[in-house]
């Protein structure tokens, strides 16, 4: 697969349509392309879908579509991929720590594909060369010219041929763009767990779209909830059903110690340190697994209405 070619193809129609989707384009000296989202740039929905499917790297649909949870019915994220382990893990999962002096994000999107430094390359391979690479950061201040630099010479290509967007969390297109990783999180919860993921064919998922925080750690806690406690996720896989009877349950959030309280209380009791947080909770609410070999299903986890509530109220 050619995951920033491809790519590519959506980052020039989203500039075809900067003016509509409230983004704004800087070109960067001695760097590439900087696409802004939602930093000073107003963004919006259309933006948000954008950033969701550039960071799938083309491979997944995704639409804002209204669902019911609990008592209300809520705008959610769609997501669906036929290709669920290249466009969630080797291009949209955040794997890539960006630092520069007082700058860091969070980087997703086929980048990562090209650099390829992560462990979960090791498991999944999927790297890439690639002569230009597109990324997605999640973050609030834009990159200067050091950070182009970086990922060029991570990814073995120049400067002029990196293209960046950006979005904070507490926007509504980087709202939008986290919530999208629904499938992603029961993918990477998967492979953290040992499941074969080659048995992995298609994947739906859904989790309701946040209201925009006061600031970007509010943000964080918001858009940690609607996967946690509000995401439903059905994934398609072939083979015989004791591989999903042994490791379904541990899939969704609730497999968790951590789990039952809304992330911004557990994010403070940890000192926000996200590494204090049991890894095992970062997964959605409720997964179900379609075996098309068997025609069995299999239901684990539930969302949690009333903890999503109390999240997007607060």
């Amino acid at each position: 697969m050619k995951l920033n070619k491809n790519t590519q193809i959506l980052v020039e129609r989203l500039l075809e349509s900067a003016g509509s989707r409230r983004v704004s384009f800087n070109p960067i000296e001695r760097g590439g392309r900087l696409i802004d989202c939602g930093v000073e740039a107003a963004g919006g929905f259309a933006a948000g879908l954008d950033l969701a499917r550039i960071c799938m790297a083309g491979l997944g649909e995704v639409a804002i579509v209204p669902a019911p949870l609990g008592d209300s019915v809520l705008p959610h994220v769609q997501v669906t991929t036929d290709s669920p382990v290249a466009a969630c893990l080797a291009s949209q999962y955040a794997g890539w720590a960006l630092k520069h002096e007082k700058f860091f994000a969070m980087g997703s999107g086929p980048m990562r594909a090209a650099a390829g430094r992560e462990p979960i390359f090791e498991r999944i391979g999927l790297r890439e060369s690639a002569s230009s690479v597109v990324g997605v950061l999640e973050g609030r201040k834009l990159p200067a010219a050091e950070v182009f630099i970086k990922i060029a010479e991570a990814c073995g290509i120049e400067p002029a041929n990196v293209d960046l967007l950006i979005a904070p969390t507490a926007s509504v297109a980087g709202g939008i763009q986290i919530v999208a990783r629904s499938v992603e999180t029961a993918m990477h919860k998967l492979a953290e767990i040992g499941f074969d993921l080659n048995l992995i064919v298609a994947a739906h998922g859904i989790a309701p779209i946040p209201p925009v925080a006061k600031n970007d750690l509010a943000a964080i806690g918001r858009t940690n909830d609607a996967i946690l406690y509000g995401a439903r996720v059905r994934l398609l896989v072939r083979g015989d059903d004791s591989a999903i009877e042994r490791f379904g349950p541990q899939t969704p959030s609730c497999s968790s110690r951590d789990h039952g309280e809304p992330f911004s209380a557990l994010f403070e009791r940890y000192d926000r340190d996200f590494y204090k947080v049991d890894p095992s909770l970062f997964s959605p609410a409720a997964v179900t697994f379609e075996n098309i070999d068997t025609g069995n299903l299999f239901s684990y986890g539930a969302v949690e209405p009333t903890i999503v509530a109390r999240s997007f109220s607060s």
